[in-house]
């Protein structure tokens, strides 16, 4: 068991720093204050600091949550097996589908529900009664743990606003503008603030953070940070103004590049310090018991973990592999970006494709919002209100939206209070020995920020809200699932250890391998997938062009999901019409996305080609119009045969069969012609269309023949005539765009001719 707990302690590493690299990455990231390499490069070094410095914290997996003097060794190993187990498959799930959830979250009712169900066990065997399991639990530092846990969403959310509403009201987004001596008392104040925490994580973690020197009167380094706050900080204000007003005035350096710099550091050595229990400090506690209970010579049965309530250090050199695998899965994670990229979008300044659907309660809380907005204009005067509205105009960037990828999510003001304020409150929480959820603080800080920010505008506000419900939802799902599942595994454990111990860590294991393989093939998938681009061009010759590849992607796509519609009516396959479904609503979305984009798109034109507007409307138009024929097909095809109705007879799917070799045929066509962007053979395609169309009205003919003879399936009657249907809608929809990109293309390209009226004057034709 304990050399399992030392490989799951490395996976536990792994997953672990996959999801809460979130924590100290997003704000830097999103800034694009400074190159993706230096911010690993500084993240790197804060983690490898924070997780040497961090020894003092394992007291919470040994005995922050129960009593580990009412636990045997026998059972206190149970616990501990329990709780890893648990806690790789719970983290590696939030990491899988993007979502940050809270590694101390999930460490604390892990040991939760492991102690209470071996708790149980025993009261169970004692014949004792259900209250006797507050023996067991240290219920006054579960209860402080938990309550600043979730205290910690509250307050994280509201100083962020309040930090971010007063810093942009002094700063604006002209900040770079401004006089020097504001930006170096911005510097001053956040410099200090994150400084003065990291000397004091720092020092805490330290072998001689208890020695006394004769330079501080023979006080300890601990005691003497303790005691001279005050000081400490007004020196580190003074020093940190002055270098940074130097800094800005002399060497016209960024301060706030400087501030998002040491943030990093700062809140990658806190993360260190305070999540590195939630990875090892289990592990580290199992095998110190088991050092114990070798040396005591007493059955395992009968050897009190009394031993563990004593404070015990942890080896430096198992923090040092520790901060090494931390770092190593920084850097390597693709699990890590992903839940990266969730964070930074729903605190983004711009428009991005929002990941999370509206709902009642998203919808709720903005429409309070907005009131208590209303009510707060007519309590503030209009003069006033100007002056703060003047201070919140986002500069007017000349850069089209297609290219939004390229700009900062946000600014390096948002960024710098992002990181100022995380660190301090993770900080603060360390120094009094609380495992704080660094995820729940970061998370809300820049949930908090982008509020008072004014990011989340009437265009984007119910989506990010409801990102935001689906986050802290999944929160409270870490909680219960942790403590459950815990539990569960324990109790397991207990029944018949020899035979559920290996067979618990061979399913976990091969679940987190399935789980790492199924997200790179999905990782590739996407990357290898065709999606739809948004035009950047613009002249109307560049949009043809440009728009030729998306026309193309959709014609092969609905050749497809065409295909499979007719394949999976003919073969009644269900998982093939399931995936065919998902398949067309990808690409309806895709589409859904290029038509949200049309304002950028008008707006980044030229002024001599304002006419490309009505092309490239008018495509997408068409294109939406190919689309949901082609999802109605899908859908009525797989709703027939997941509702068990009666299949096709033979001879409707040899003529659906034969419509869909005719529609290949065209499709294919058609996507020749767009690939090698060979516009003047689309007029040899529409010249064959009118044959296909005639193909599908012969086949309605002969259905109606066929329900007045011989049909006796109202719904197979029913299904075959809205697949024709909707076939020759597709028809038409294909023949509009094909006939606007021929007309478009060819004035386009026709040199522009001089006629003279008879009064005349020229004009151009």
């Amino acid at each position: 068991m304990i050399v399992a707990l030392a490989i799951l302690a490395i996976a536990d590493l792994v997953v672990g720093v996959s999801n809460d690299a979130v924590n100290f990455l997003n704000s830097a990231i999103g800034s694009k204050a400074i190159s993706f390499k230096t911010i690993m490069i500084v993240a790197s070094v804060g983690v490898a600091i924070g997780a040497i410095f961090s020894s003092g914290l394992m007291e919470v997996a040994r005995k922050g949550i129960f009593n580990p003097g009412e636990f045997m060794f026998d059972e206190i190993m149970i616990v501990f097996m329990a709780v890893m187990i648990t806690d790789i498959l719970l983290l590696d799930f939030f990491n899988s589908v993007g979502m940050p959830t809270s590694t101390t979250v999930s460490i604390v009712f892990e040991l939760l529900g492991a102690a209470v169900a071996m708790a149980l066990i025993k009261i169970g065997a004692d014949g004792g009664s259900f209250s006797d399991v507050l023996n067991y639990i240290n219920t006054s530092k579960a209860t402080q743990i938990i309550s600043g846990i979730l205290l910690s969403v509250v307050i994280a959310f509201s100083i962020g606003a309040i930090i971010q509403w007063f810093s942009r009201l002094l700063l604006s987004y002209n900040f770079e503008k401004k006089a020097a001596w504001v930006g170096s008392l911005f510097g001053g104040i956040a410099l200090t603030a994150i400084t003065y925490f990291i000397f004091m994580k720092g020092i805490q973690g330290t072998p001689f953070a208890g020695e006394s020197f004769d330079i501080i009167g023979g006080a300890t380094i601990k005691d003497f940070l303790e005691q001279q706050v005050l000081t400490i900080v007004l020196v580190n204000l003074v020093f940190w103004s002055v270098l940074s007003f130097v800094l800005i005035s002399a060497f016209k350096t960024s301060i706030y590049r400087l501030i998002i710099i040491v943030g990093t550091f700062a809140l990658a050595l806190a993360f260190a310090g305070n999540d590195l229990v939630n990875f090892i400090g289990v592990p580290i506690a199992a095998w110190q018991s088991y050092q114990e209970w070798v040396a005591s010579g007493i059955p395992a049965n009968e050897f009190s973990m009394e031993i563990l309530s004593a404070k015990v250090a942890t080896p430096t050199f198992l923090l040092f592999i520790a901060g090494m695998v931390m770092i190593i899965t920084l850097w390597f994670s693709s699990k890590a970006k992903s839940v990266v990229k969730t964070s930074i979008d729903l605190s983004s300044q711009g428009e991005t494709q929002e990941r999370f659907q509206p709902n009642f309660l998203s919808r709720s809380f903005v429409r309070m919002a907005m009131a208590m907005s209303q009510m707060t204009s007519y309590i503030l005067p209009e003069s006033w209100q100007q002056k703060i509205d003047k201070q919140f105009e986002a500069p007017v960037i000349k850069l089209s939206k297609d290219r939004v990828h390229e700009l900062p999510a946000f600014d390096l003001v948002r960024a710098a209070v992002n990181l100022m304020v995380a660190s301090v409150l993770i900080s603060v929480a360390t120094s009094m020995k609380l495992p704080l959820s660094t995820t729940y603080v970061t998370f809300m800080v820049a949930m908090g920020t982008s509020l008072a920010d004014r990011a989340w505008g009437a265009e984007s506000a119910v989506y990010r809200v409801a990102g935001v419900l689906n986050v802290i939802g999944g929160w409270f799902f870490t909680a219960f699932s942790a403590f459950t599942a815990a539990a569960l595994i324990a109790y397991l454990l207990n029944l018949n250890l020899k035979v559920m111990f290996p067979i618990l860590l061979v399913t976990a294991f091969a679940l987190l391998i399935r789980s790492t393989i199924a997200h790179n093939k999905k990782a590739k998938e996407v990357k290898a997938e065709d999606t739809l681009t948004r035009a950047e061009s613009s002249s109307v010759q560049g949009v043809i062009h440009e728009s030729a590849g998306n026309i193309s992607n959709v014609v092969k796509r609905g050749n497809r999901i065409y295909s499979n519609a007719i394949n999976g009516l003919a073969k009644q396959d269900l998982a093939l019409l399931k995936k065919n479904k998902k398949q067309v609503i990808k690409l309806s979305d895709e589409i859904d996305a290029l038509r949200d984009n049309i304002f950028y798109f008008i707006k980044n034109l030229d002024d001599s080609s304002v006419g490309a507007s009505n092309f490239y409307i008018n495509i997408l138009g068409y294109l939406q119009d190919m689309t949901q024929s082609l999802e109605y097909i899908s859908k009525v095809s797989h709703k027939h045969i997941n509702n068990n109705h009666k299949k096709l007879k033979f001879s409707q799917i040899k003529e659906l069969k034969e419509v869909d070799e005719r529609m290949e045929a065209l499709f294919n066509d058609t996507q020749v012609a767009f690939d090698s962007r060979s516009f003047e053979r689309i007029d040899e395609v529409l010249y064959r269309q009118p044959s296909t169309i005639d193909l599908v009205k012969e086949k309605i003919q002969r259905q109606v023949e066929r329900t007045r003879n011989e049909e006796s399936s109202p719904k197979n009657t029913t299904l075959y005539f809205s697949i024709l249907l909707e076939t020759k809608d597709l028809l038409t929809a294909t023949r509009n765009l094909l006939e606007e990109y021929s007309s478009s293309h060819d004035s386009s390209v026709k040199p522009a001719t001089i006629s003279t009226d008879t009064s005349g004057t020229q004009e151009e034709e």
